[in-house]
């Protein structure tokens, strides 16, 4: 009840300062400061009576109990009313023994002679007028108790519980029960939570059963029937086009099609073959094969790889990787050149004067066949569920983090505001910080997860509690490294490293066309102690192109490297952190062994639109340069994908082998302006991505992962 009265007074102070009744909130103000309520605190109540205890104030006590008495005890049932009385014996007993305690023996003797009238005709006071007059009165068996401190505590905690328990049952005003109300409201807003997620689970179930079931009559007539095809007939595939290189390419292109559809004038005669040897075409299955297959090796000794991994080349017998999208892409080809109608009209002669012109088509579109055989289509590895998009920030976004339990966002734009907001399980604003100084950096503390720390450009670090809405401290860096770039807080919570550097020289600029000229600026890496506020040099840092390898238990650098030509802009740990990603500015992607130092493990080159500068173009050929400053890629909580910044939104690739290159497996978009930094939580069921962009425009899309 005393928080809620509390957030009261409040809401009534900022209501009555819209307003404009200035006069009535000087009287509230002063009211409350004399409020003998304390606020429904019960705290306050007791520090009260023994602040008037203390002071021996006997006529101030007696006044604060005859107002709690009118105020609250006067309203009970006449069965409470026994133990309002042992409350106030025991009250106006431990002044007495206070003032023994101190030895005041002219304060006992004046509550005696002031309350003599009151206290003479109740038995439980007939012993106690003795007590100025005993020597040793703690040591007397009548008197002894009173003296340990056990009664003392005793008579606190048994009147602290029962103002308590009284304001908890009184009636309250019905402004009051709003907290009652917000507790029931954060009940339902996590039950529907929790059905939202059922929902989504059963409409992917039923959408991936509904395909299962449809596949069938959605796959062309010649792939269809693919699947019955076994080892013996690929076998036989692959020594007829090793042995007879000049036989007609349309008996194994019209392997593929329909049985239904083939001439029945145009079978070989011949003794009635088997459905294996008419599927091929074979004119001659007996004597003449068998002799031509003993000078081949046989399939077991080619090892011929699974053919949902690779492709068989039937003409060389070479294993190719490729692609499912190469295959499509010469599938689509092919079927434009041969149409499938014109297939049915055509004339085994007109088939294979067609055929001879194309060898190359027809090879490669035998290799995606046959692919597409052990069922090469590969499902998407996540399915966005929904998009959503915060507008608040009215200028370009440099850092959007998601806090550690995946439930609240932090977000600062180039204007130095930063906007504190949840999405779950509606999107809401839930604080707007604005700093006399300019931010440059922010980070979430991972323990508590309300703190967030927001690094300045004139050398401060503020420790901001995003619930009560204030700063918790403030902690200042030398002026020769005013700049906080970057924060990074440990996992524990309990420290956090800074990356502080010096003023930025003028003479970086970028023009269109060109890269970014940088001068090279001095900075330093300090760790902070949470508990005791302290800092520490770890390393000194005079260029911007290396990586360094901290050992937190050492402060020193175990490992440093050269790792991109021009600056460094974003780097992150592996799923295993066995390997470091840096992005650069030479537009590098690059995977680095942290056990060899300087030794690259994968590279991938990525576009400007996800390394930056970012550009953003205007009328009248206005155009708006951002410098990467916030986070450029990150990683899925299994560490096999990554989202970067694109022009129009997050673009989520497969990291695969070096040789393999980045595989683009699920475009976010969404986004007018380009994004210059990117999150991936997935604290929750479903991930969430942010994506922010140059316009102010932050994209949260949530995906649900598809298990293979």
């Amino acid at each position: 009840m005393a928080s809620a009265v509390e957030r009261t007074d409040d809401l009534v102070r900022e209501y009555l300062i819209y307003r404009g009744f200035t006069s009535t909130l000087k009287h509230l103000d002063s009211e409350i400061k004399s409020d003998k309520d304390k606020g429904f605190r019960v705290d306050k109540i007791i520090d009260q009576l023994q602040q008037l205890i203390q002071s021996y104030d006997l006529t101030g006590l007696k006044e604060y109990w005859a107002y709690l008495d009118r105020r609250l005890f006067s309203r009970l049932e006449d069965v409470y009313r026994p133990t309002v009385n042992k409350l106030r014996t025991s009250l106006y007993r431990f002044y007495v023994i206070h003032t023994v305690q101190m030895k005041n023996s002219e304060k006992t003797q004046e509550f005696f002679q002031k309350q003599a009238l009151e206290l003479q005709t109740q038995p439980e006071w007939r012993d106690w007028f003795a007590l100025p007059f005993i020597p040793a009165p703690e040591q007397n068996p009548s008197f002894s108790p009173y003296f340990s401190r056990q009664w003392a505590d005793t008579f606190l905690v048994s009147l602290h519980n029962f103002l308590s328990v009284l304001f908890q049952s009184s009636p309250q005003p019905v402004l009051l029960s709003f907290d009652n109300e917000v507790q029931r409201i954060k009940t339902v807003q996590e039950e529907n939570e929790e059905l939202r997620q059922l929902l989504f689970a059963l409409q992917v179930e039923w959408r991936q059963k509904k395909d299962e079931e449809m596949v069938h009559h959605k796959l062309p007539p010649y792939v269809q029937h693919m699947d019955r095809l076994g080892d013996t007939e690929l076998d036989l595939v692959f020594s007829q086009r090793n042995v007879n290189m000049t036989t007609p390419s349309r008996n194994f292109f019209s392997t593929f099609l329909p049985q239904t559809r083939r001439a029945p004038g145009k079978t070989a005669p011949g003794p009635q073959s088997s459905p294996t040897q008419a599927s091929l075409g074979r004119k001659d299955p007996t004597a003449a094969q068998s002799a031509k297959a003993k000078d081949l090796p046989s399939a077991k000794d080619l090892k011929m790889p699974s053919v949902s991994t690779a492709t068989v080349d039937l003409a060389t017998g070479h294993s190719l990787k490729r692609r499912p999208h190469d295959h499509e892409k010469e599938r689509k080809e092919l079927l434009s050149k041969l149409p499938q109608q014109s297939l049915e009209k055509k004339t085994d002669s007109d088939l294979d004067a067609q055929t001879e012109a194309l060898p190359d088509q027809t090879d490669s579109t035998n290799q995606m066949r046959v692919c597409e055989v052990g069922g090469a289509a590969v499902e998407q590895p996540f399915i966005k569920l929904s998009q959503e998009e915060y507008g608040e920030h009215h200028s370009s976004i440099m850092h959007c983090r998601v806090d550690c339990s995946g439930r609240r966002v932090a977000s600062l734009d180039v204007d130095g505001v930063v906007k504190v907001w949840a999405f779950n399980p509606i999107m809401q604003t839930k604080a707007t910080i604005m700093s006399k100084s300019p931010l440059l950096s922010l980070e979430w503390a991972a323990k508590p997860d309300r703190l967030l720390l927001l690094g300045s450009g004139v050398g401060t670090v503020k420790l901001y509690d995003t619930d009560a809405k204030k700063n918790l401290y403030e902690m200042t860096i030398d002026d020769v490294h005013p700049r906080i770039l970057s924060l990074a807080c440990s996992p524990s919570g309990t420290s956090f490293v800074c990356s502080a550097a010096a003023q930025a020289a003028p003479t970086g600029v970028v023009t269109e066309g060109d890269a970014r000229v940088s001068a090279p600026v001095s900075g330093q890496l300090l760790l902070w102690d949470t508990k005791t506020v302290k800092q520490q040099v770890l390393e000194p840092n005079d260029t911007n192109t290396e990586i360094l390898l901290m050992d937190m238990q050492r402060y020193e650098s175990a490992l440093s490297w050269k790792a991109h030509d021009g600056e460094v802009y974003s780097v992150e740990f592996s799923y295993d952190e066995n390997t470091v990603f840096s992005i650069g500015e030479d537009g590098k992607f690059v995977q680095w062994n942290i056990h060899r130092c300087g030794v690259k493990q994968s590279e991938y080159s990525l576009s400007q639109d996800a390394v930056g500068p970012f550009v953003l173009s205007g009328y009248s050929g206005y155009k708006q340069v951002q410098v990467p400053r916030g986070r450029l890629f990150a990683f899925d909580s299994e560490g096999q994908h990554v989202l970067t910044c694109s022009s129009s939104g997050g673009v989520i690739y497969r990291l695969n082998k070096a040789d393999a290159g980045l595989e683009s497996v699920l475009s976010l978009g969404g986004h007018k302006a380009p994004v210059v930094t990117v999150d991936w939580c997935s604290a929750m069921d479903c991930g969430t991505c942010l994506t922010a962009s140059m316009d102010g425009k932050i994209k949260l899309s949530t995906l649900l992962a598809q298990k293979p």
